[in-house]
Parts: C-alpha cells; sequence; structure tokens
C-alpha cells in the first residue's frame, strides 16, 4: 500500500470502522480494487486471502485491511507485486471512496526471480 493509500484508509476507517479490499475479476468495477466495511462483502471458496494491509504499523492485527483477490484473478495475477494505490477520479460506484472524487487502483510489477523463490513460485 502506498503513504496515500494508507492515509485514505485511515480516514474511511475512522468514518466506517474496519475495513477490507476484494478485488474480482472482469470489467468496470469488477476490476479495481474495492474497498468495503469488514464483512460487508462475502467471501467464498472462489475467494484467495492475499494478506493484510499493515496501514498503522501494526500487520495482522486489529486495524490491519484484509485484501481479498477472487481465484480466478489470483492465477492471473500470482506472479505479480501488487500495490494499492489511490489516484484522481471517480471509481467503484460501491467501493467506500467513492464519494470523495478518488480511487483506489492496483499497480503491478513482475515478481523478480529471488521474489519467486521466496515464495516457491520458481
Amino acid at each position: 500500500v502506498t503513504p496515500q493509500a494508507a492515509d485514505l484508509l485511515r480516514r474511511l476507517r475512522a468514518e466506517h470502522g474496519p475495513l477490507m479490499f476484494h478485488q474480482s475479476g472482469g470489467c468496470c468495477d469488477g476490476s479495481s480494487p474495492m474497498c468495503y466495511p469488514l464483512g460487508e462483502f462475502a467471501t467464498g471458496p472462489s475467494d484467495v486471502l492475499l494478506g493484510s494491509l499493515d496501514v498503522d504499523g501494526a500487520a495482522e492485527i486489529e486495524g490491519a485491511v484484509p485484501v481479498w483477490m477472487s481465484a480466478a484473478q489470483f492465477e492471473y495475477w500470482s506472479h505479480t507485486h501488487l500495490t494499492i494505490d489511490v489516484v484522481p477520479g471517480r471509481g467503484g460506484g460501491f467501493s467506500l471512496e467513492a464519494p470523495l472524487g478518488v480511487r483506489f487502483i492496483i499497480r503491478s510489477r513482475m515478481l523478480t526471480r529471488d521474489e519467486l523463490a521466496a515464495l516457491d513460485l520458481a
């Protein structure tokens, strides 16, 4: 998560409580990371928990933001490093940042050979 996205997440958390992200496959809003109040989006066996975003220096404890992705989308992105960022512009209608005139986006790059080895994906 970029510092700008972490700032926005702290702002959204102060207003809406604990948060979560879901990144589905597909077009339109489904291809953007969507931010919801924690538990408002029902995940299931077709979703993969990527981990939790550390927005306070306290990953995996209260305040961390879990990030889910559809299993089909994960297949495409499993060899990439993903960063959640925020940019100006109108985002997904159901994502919490939409009324603020900004939107979350995913920036990606291919994992290095060392990163793949660390993940045992080489």
